[in-house]
């Protein structure tokens, strides 16, 4: 053999081997999920998973259902007398195999009766794969198409991969000299030697237009039919019900307004899917690699640590029993020093008890005492022996045990400690942290506050992470709001180390959304995202002002709080006085406050906040000189021909075409009233009070737009004269108190920022 020829060979068998593998390693994808084998028969389940008909069956007999009708098994020349071959005998029945005992089990049950003369249940069948309850119909199995791909790639799977079981034997040779097959026929469902294949389909026959395959011990049908209309070949595809339909199937009311196609560009539109993602898939082969090897070696780091936390789990344990036997030992120490105390007391006790006996050393000792007649010697011996004798009748008196026996106090009890070493378990991460959405606003910066729930272990630290939606603004409170085909986002932003349960972010963007959410942090990692809050920025920059108390102001009805950044009006005997006026036309008047800063261009943008409880509270913005003339020259409240809401009187100025110097909302009694939107609206519409109201002032365009403030809704924009310096304004009529929107910057103190960084990627690293 040539060097040539030998690498050609060695290039063949290279190929062969690699083909080879290949194929086995698919047997995974051709398993039946049920018994776990190469499929056999398979059908295609409503949820698009494949499993053996048989397999299929004795699940649902084994969920109580009836028998299910099953395709009947391929007949083939054999099982009829006129195409038997003449040099084969009768072949006797095939025994009962697992079709037979699924059907025995099930009709066993019921003998006798016939099948129509229930309705049969809707059948339920427990799928495998995507481990859920997949709805059948009524027809069960009847209505699952066979999946012919599939049988089709396990063919070539099997003729590929040799399985030991794979030899085809004819099956018209007698049986001592039975013959390999070498070709199955499709239209016959049967395996033929060369020799009776040609005995079968003699030329100028109709069976010799039979198309011939590879020998197979399933046959399959040419072509998937309706199950619901017999011969019926399947033409279109329904894409919402994902389901195959035949022209009678099509007609149906069911698919009128479905999206159906013909069969050929459905398969022609899934195949170039089909294409371009394994053209994908194939072309990031080092990709997959790179993270293959990634995985594996998160698994090896998996173990090492996992290892190196039971090391530390076995030394924790260790420090447990060595601490435990410690102070056993300073425990026993001290019941022994108690022991030898109270023994010590009682042998004492016992002695002297002892020595009150008639025999004993005391009572001898004392009787020759007696004997002595020397008075002075006497006395001198006996005083020390007479006060012993007392003391002793006095004990004999009132006995009592010198220690007490019991050392109930030495009782140890370790049912709390019991219940904390029960409660021995690893460190956990924090939980989720909750948002407060009544805390957390945009206004001249993004105020975020959150706290974790009462079960949560402990955080060290926070990760604050935000980024800026792009696209169309959507709900600004919930769950997550999906991206439009065209819609890109910044990249993530964090803010590391937050200490507390609160951070501030400045540096944004005006008009725009911001998604935000955090995670604590502690010993065990960082734990869980918060669920994801949507916050929009105010349309223009915020102007920080104060009411001002040198004009506009009348003290003895409107009171102003520390800081000038709230009023209150409270009414008076004066208010009651024009009150009980008001028949004699001596009308209300306004009690008005102006801010103590004026707009001569740009946008700005300011909030405030009403009492739900006022009576009439006015919030907008009006030119500086006309508000003057109104605080001196006070309009009549009362007059048909006041309109605040326009800027001036009705009449003969209403046919002027110029915009009104005030532009004013009314609201009150937990309402506000929206000004007339056009000639033909004669009623003003009134809309629940916000919790916080937004104004924003445009003095190039001489508009100003009124917004909810918690979510930056318009609530109506009108035209104003911005010929001038323009203020804003409040007005108070009756009892009621605002609350202009104080700053973030001046609410808010950080004694250290956080660190801000960008995050690159968009899978966030969870063991940072």
């Amino acid at each position: 053999m040539t060097d040539a020829e030998l690498q050609t060979f060695t290039s063949i068998m290279d190929a062969l081997a690699r083909i080879s593998s290949n194929m086995g390693s698919m047997e995974r994808e051709l398993r039946c999920p049920v018994c776990e084998e190469v499929v056999k028969q398979p059908i295609v389940l409503p949820c698009l998973h494949s499993v053996c008909v048989l397999c299929a069956a004795e699940v649902l007999v084994q969920r109580g259902y009836p028998p299910p009708e099953l395709p009947p098994e391929p007949n083939t020349p054999t099982s009829s007398p006129s195409t038997r071959s003449p040099r084969q005998a009768r072949r006797p029945p095939p025994k009962a195999d697992r079709l037979d005992r699924v059907l025995k089990t099930a009709c066993g049950t019921c003998p006798g009766r016939r099948r129509k003369d229930t309705p049969a249940p809707l059948m339920m069948f427990p799928c495998p794969t995507c481990r859920r309850d997949v709805e059948l119909g009524e027809r069960g199995l009847t209505d699952c198409l066979r999946n012919l791909t599939l049988e089709r790639i396990v063919e070539r799977y099997r003729h590929t991969v040799s399985l030991g079981t794979m030899a085809v034997m004819c099956q018209f040779c007698k049986p001592p000299q039975a013959l390999e097959a070498t070709k199955g026929c499709a239209d016959c469902r049967a395996n033929f030697c060369n020799e009776c294949f040609k005995l079968y389909h003699p030329w100028g026959t109709p069976r010799a237009q039979h198309e011939h395959i590879q020998p197979t011990h399933c046959f399959r049908p040419k072509l998937l039919v309706c199950v619901e209309h017999e011969q019926e070949r399947l033409q279109f595809y329904c894409c919402t019900c994902q389901r195959l339909l035949c022209a009678l199937c099509k007609l149906r009311r069911l698919h009128a307004s479905h999206k159906v196609m013909p069969i050929a560009l459905a398969y022609q539109t899934l195949k170039d899917k089909i294409a371009k993602e394994m053209n994908y898939i194939l072309s990031n082969q080092e990709k997959i690699q790179a993270q293959i090897t990634q995985v594996e070696s998160a698994i090896a780091q998996t173990e090492m640590n996992s290892a190196i936390a039971k090391e530390q789990l076995n030394q924790c344990v260790s420090e447990l029993r060595g601490a435990l036997a410690e102070r056993q030992g300073g425990l026993a120490k001290a019941l022994e020093g108690a022991r030898s105390r109270r023994v010590d007391a009682l042998n004492n006790q016992l002695s002297e008890k002892q020595s009150l006996l008639e025999d004993a050393g005391l009572v001898t000792y004392t009787q020759e005492l007696l004997k002595e007649n020397d008075q002075p010697c006497f006395v001198q011996a006996a005083r020390i022996t007479h006060n012993r004798l007392g003391k002793a009748i006095e004990n004999l008196h009132h006995f009592s045990l010198s220690a007490d026996p019991s050392l109930r106090h030495f009782s140890v009890d370790v049912s709390r400690e019991l219940k904390q070493l029960s409660c021995v378990d690893f460190i956990q991460a924090p939980l989720a942290p909750v948002i407060d959405t009544q805390k957390t606003l945009a206004y001249d910066q993004l105020y975020l506050c959150w706290r974790l729930p009462q079960d949560s272990a402990a955080a060290w630290h926070y990760s604050v992470e935000y980024q800026r939606k792009v696209g169309g603004t959507g709900p600004l409170w919930g769950g997550v709001r999906s991206e439009g085909p065209g819609g890109s986002n910044s990249p993530w932003q964090r803010l590391d180390e937050v200490g507390g349960t609160s951070a501030v972010i400045d540096r944004l963007e005006m008009d725009s959304v911001y998604v935000l959410r955090v995670r604590g942090c502690n010993k065990a990692g960082f734990g869980e995202y918060s669920e994801e809050v949507y916050l929009h920025t105010p349309p223009a920059p915020v102007l920080p002002f104060c009411l001002d108390s040198r004009w506009g102001l009348h003290a003895e009805r409107v009171a102003l709080g520390k800081g000038q950044t709230y009023a209150r009006s409270v009414p008076g005997l004066t208010l009651l006085h024009a009150a009980d006026r008001a028949l004699t036309s001596c009308h209300l008047t306004s009690d008005l406050l102006v801010a103590d800063v004026s707009i001569t261009q740009g946008r700005h943008y300011w909030a405030c906040s009403v009492e739900p409880g006022s009576y009439v509270v006015k919030v907008g913005v009006g030119l500086e000189a006309k508000l003057q003339e109104w605080f001196h020259l006070p309009q009549d409240m009362a007059s048909p021909r006041y309109d605040p809401d326009s800027g001036h009187d009705s009449g003969a100025e209403d046919a002027q075409d110029c915009p009104s110097p005030f532009c004013f909302l009314t609201m009150g009694m937990g309402k506000i009233l929206l000004p007339k939107s056009g000639a033909s609206s004669t009623t003003p519409l009134t809309a629940p009070l916000p919790p916080r109201l937004g104004v924003c002032l445009d003095f190039e365009k001489g508009r100003v737009a009124f917004y909810d403030a918690h979510s930056l809704r318009v609530l109506w924009e009108g035209p104003v004269d911005c010929s001038g310096p323009v203020c804003p304004a409040f007005c108070f009529i009756g009892g009621g108190a605002l609350q202009l929107q104080e700053l973030i910057t001046n609410r808010i103190t950080e004694p250290a920022p956080p660190r801000r960084v960008t995050i690159q990627s968009n899978v966030t690293n969870l063991n940072n």
